[in-house]
């Protein structure tokens, strides 16, 4: 896979921002079965404002750019969702920060550091039925599908399919952390709103990855 770089990074920010928007009701069904279902309606304003405010960010590099949408999420996403998501860019700036371009591996570092802020952020671990349950089995992916050399969009691909099989996966699970988890065994049965936003996201990103500059690096 080659380097991506910071417009690349850009493309998929906007992408990630655009399915939380277009996917505000969705959402929000998804996390009021168990939960307050404030998260479609959380994630959507403050994906709102990264893209008003897109083109005000730093462009020296990919961690200063990550770094500039991770301060909107933090301060423009309410409840849990702002502290959770913001650290997870946060986390993931840091590790972009000052390079001109972006490996595989490298989003494997930066994403692996993501899910550690997360934990340390939401003391979730792996089976407390949040996005984690998403987010690592889709990491795991990409190391794998890094690995094997393909091409950046059949990647994405494998991506896109590890992380809705791990979100739906989550039916199974009992919500140990959150307003889900409140309910107790009534939590099983339905799928976690934050896994599935991941599954959402990594397939519209996969669909739109053809037009991304990353194709022509």
């Amino acid at each position: 896979m080659t380097a991506v770089a910071a417009q690349s990074v850009r493309f998929i920010v906007e992408s990630i921002a655009r399915t939380a928007v277009d996917n505000e009701q969705e959402f929000g069904d998804l996390d009021a079965v168990v939960g307050d279902g404030d998260f479609g309606f959380s994630l959507a304003r403050g994906f709102e404002k990264v893209l008003e405010d897109i083109d005000a960010y730093p462009t020296d590099d990919p961690g200063s750019f990550l770094q500039g949408v991770a301060m909107t999420i933090s301060s423009r996403i309410g409840g849990t969702s702002g502290p959770i998501w913001g650290t997870a860019f946060l986390r993931a700036a840091m590790v972009a920060k000052g390079r001109d371009a972006l490996t595989a591996q490298d989003a494997v570092e930066m994403l692996r550091a993501s899910v550690a802020g997360i934990q340390a952020r939401g003391k979730a671990e792996l089976g407390d039925k949040t996005l984690l349950d998403a987010l690592v089995p889709a990491i795991d992916e990409l190391e794998r599908a890094a690995a094997d050399g393909g091409r950046s969009s059949e990647i994405i691909d494998r991506i896109a399919v590890a992380t809705r099989s791990a979100a739906e996966a989550t039916s199974s699970l009992q919500a140990m952390r959150g307003r889900a988890s409140y309910s107790g065994a009534r939590s099983i049965g339905s799928p976690d709103a934050g896994a599935i936003a991941l599954a959402v996201i990594a397939e519209r990103l996969a669909l739109e990855w053809p037009k991304s500059p990353a194709v022509s690096e």
